[in-house]
């Protein structure tokens, strides 16, 4: 990070013989990341409805492809930890019932 103190839109005010002057604290942060080429292939329905959309939205095509294979990317990982606890839940089920059953007959001796 950087910062750059500014007087914008600032005030100054005089306090106890003091000037106190208000700024606002600015951040640049630069994003630096590498890009990989790729060649694509996409099917000619696919890209007209893309060169359709991109016109109406006034994003470069790089920059719509890379959001929405990061959104697919995210979707599908969704689906994956889904899958994963799906599984694992199966497998704990057997002994969870039991844990149950054992603690509703500590209930009834009770």
């Amino acid at each position: 990070k950087q910062t750059i103190d500014l007087l914008v839109g600032g005030q100054a005010e005089k306090q106890n013989d003091k000037l106190a002057v208000y700024t606002k604290r600015v951040y640049f942060c630069i994003k630096l990341t590498s890009m990989k080429n790729l060649s694509l292939k996409l099917e000619d329905n696919i890209f007209q409805e893309t060169e359709n959309i991109l016109s109406k939205v006034h994003k470069n095509r790089n920059r719509y492809i890379n959001e929405a294979l990061e959104f697919y990317n995210k979707l599908q990982k969704r689906r994956l930890l889904a899958k994963q606890l799906e599984k694992e839940s199966k497998l704990v089920a057997g002994e969870s019932l039991s844990v149950l059953a054992e603690f509703e007959a500590l209930e009834d001796e009770g």
